[in-house]
């Protein structure tokens, strides 16, 4: 069984920063794309970044470039969201999602099309005040 569990979103005043976490069991974390998406209220869903745990590579979304960094800890199974800079049009409930890949995915792909991801995490608030 796969699950995937969030951690530390919170509230921050704009500029602040925040880290998440997500660790994913019951998957072949070795081969897999890891990704962050993020809904706020009355929005659609949203991809923000992914990594391939294989490889390394990652991608960001235009939104966050440049403010957000996403990394992992193989050893842990876990992917992190560094998010630096918040701003108050951040605010959403962040969440983890996964997917089993082969040589020839590309996780960028991945994130743009979510029904792909079988895998989702419950999700961690992320509140940024004015």
């Amino acid at each position: 069984q796969v699950q995937l569990v969030e951690s530390g979103g919170g509230s921050v005043q704009a500029g602040g920063s925040l880290r998440l976490s997500c660790s994913a069991s019951g998957i072949t974390y070795s081969r897999a794309c890891m990704h962050w998406y993020r809904q706020a209220p009355g929005k659609e869903r949203e991809g923000v970044a992914t990594i391939r745990t294989d490889g390394g590579s990652i991608y960001y979304t235009a939104p966050v470039k440049g403010r957000f960094t996403i990394s992992q800890d193989n050893a842990k199974n876990t992917v992190y969201l560094q998010m630096n800079s918040l701003q108050p049009e951040d605010t959403a409930m962040y969440y983890c999602a996964a997917a089993r890949v082969g040589f020839g995915s590309v996780c960028s792909v991945l994130l743009n099309a979510p029904d792909k991801n079988p895998y989702w995490g419950q999700g961690t608030q992320v509140t940024v005040s004015s």
